[in-house]
């Protein structure tokens, strides 16, 4: 007894610990790991800004650079037709902490403006079609020759070089050519593209994971390189146990609906009042849920006794009926404190609000609400990793194109005011266009939000 009350100071005091030590209102008052790390986004869509965004996350200067006027396609893809303060939601969460600009790097004097920021910058990302700022004579084999230590990210749907190189893809495609979509549905059924859009999101991590690769190797070595990554690749690497089971079984993994063919019980199940996710890797948590239903004796037969026969069809077809007609019976709040108390995994099916509500996620800082001199009270997902002595941080929302241009201009590549305007005239830089999507709210006072 003894033992167990230290064990339980101990751990006790362990939660004290770490829930200080990774305090979000501590946050500011550390330093950013990525700070003084400078890094040019020449990017439209999702998967190019995305990438950009996790470095920003963690203090990265991330300079947006978009065609005056229009800007990234993506500010008009609204959901629903949904504007709010005249941008739409479908961007602004791939473009936190940015600098903004506006360069027509197709003409020579924005490529030349390009090429001076690329001297002072460490990473360039891109996500135009494979060739393409080759082309523009702008590619990554041009400014090597001015920054030999320039890591340059390429992002594309099929990769820098294939048969498949000039094939445009999107999230669905991704899915499409990965085989994701040919494990996710019902049996007998159409198989089904995933809501968001984790095709982008995926590739985005590896390629930021690359990047921070890059620059480890550049630390040693003093050398930039190129990265190319795919799409449909990225997403063909979290397909986890998928080939190996083709290889070595002989059979295509299938759909399978919202079971589970390596665990069970693990899925989806409805409950009299919402929805319910439960599963039980081990023995113990499978008890747990026998516990929970009042039904200990399915623990004693020999169709459920370990994973190896719970995963086998036929079991676990059954035991999934089991506790599908459990659950129908029960409440959602009622399973999750079952589960609590029984050690097994439950948790509700969660939306939007859920989250917005959700005082665990506040507190970990996974929902970060803050205000923006722009847009005012703000609400989004916080930086994945938590990271305890170089945190990531919501820093300021999106911004209108070219919102930043003097800045950087100025501050960055010290262009003179008369400069400036000329190169506005020649339509070289310039802002946002007069259109929801591009321009700031309405009623901006045309100062809040700037650096000065």
């Amino acid at each position: 007894m003894k033992r167990n009350r230290e064990r339980a100071m101990a751990q006790k005091e362990y939660f004290k610990w770490s829930n200080d030590l990774f305090s979000v209102a501590k946050i500011f008052d550390k330093p950013e790991a990525l700070k003084g790390v400078r890094v040019l986004e020449l990017c439209t869509r999702v998967f190019g800004p995305v990438t950009a965004d996790l470095l920003a996350d963690f203090g990265a200067e991330v300079i947006k650079i978009e065609l005056p006027g229009v800007g990234d396609l993506m500010r008009y893809v609204a959901p629903r037709g949904f504007f709010w303060q005249n941008i739409s939601p479908a961007f602004t969460h791939m473009n936190h902490n940015k600098y903004h600009v506006g360069i027509d790097i197709r003409k020579p004097e924005g490529a030349d403006l390009l090429r001076r920021l690329v001297a002072k910058s460490d990473i360039l990302v891109e996500n135009f079609r494979p060739g393409t700022m080759d082309r523009w004579g702008v590619g990554y084999r041009q400014l090597k020759e001015i920054n030999p230590g320039l890591i340059y990210q390429g992002n594309s749907g099929f990769g820098q070089w294939s048969v498949f190189k000039d094939r445009p893809s999107y999230d669905a495609t991704s899915q499409a050519m990965s085989g994701f979509s040919a494990t996710t549905g019902f049996p007998g059924r159409t198989p089904l593209k995933i809501g968001v859009w984790i095709g982008d999101y995926t590739g985005a991590l590896f390629a930021a994971l690359g990047i921070l690769v890059a620059l480890y190797h550049r630390k040693k070595t003093g050398q930039g390189q190129l990265l190319d990554v795919s799409q449909g690749e990225s997403l063909i690497r979290v397909l986890d146990w998928t080939w190996a089971f083709q290889t070595m079984y002989g059979k295509n993994r299938g759909l399978y609906g919202n079971q589970d063919m390596a665990i069970s019980p693990s899925g989806i199940f409805r409950c009299k009042d919402g929805f319910v996710a439960i599963a039980a890797l081990d023995d113990d948590q499978f008890k747990g849920i026998c516990m929970a239903m009042d039904r200990t004796e399915l623990v004693q037969e020999d169709r459920f006794k370990d994973i190896s026969h719970r995963v086998k069809e036929d079991n676990n077809v059954e035991l999934y009926d089991v506790i599908s007609k459990w659950t129908l019976s029960t409440s959602v709040n009622k399973i999750e404190d079952l589960a609590d108390k029984h050690h097994f995994s439950a948790h509700r099916v969660c939306n939007a609000k859920d989250h917005y509500e959700d005082g665990h996620l506040r507190q970990r800082g996974a929902v970060w609400e803050f205000d923006d001199p722009l847009y005012g009270k703000v609400v989004e997902y916080g930086p994945g990793p938590k990271l305890s002595k170089s945190p990531g941080r919501m820093k300021w929302f999106t911004r209108p194109i070219g919102f930043n241009n003097e800045h950087i201009f100025r501050d960055v590549l010290n262009l003179g005011e008369d400069e400036m305007k000329q190169l506005e005239e020649q339509k070289v830089i310039g802002k946002w266009m007069d259109r929801v999507g591009a321009k700031p709210p309405d009623d901006w006072n045309g100062e809040d939000g700037v650096f000065f």
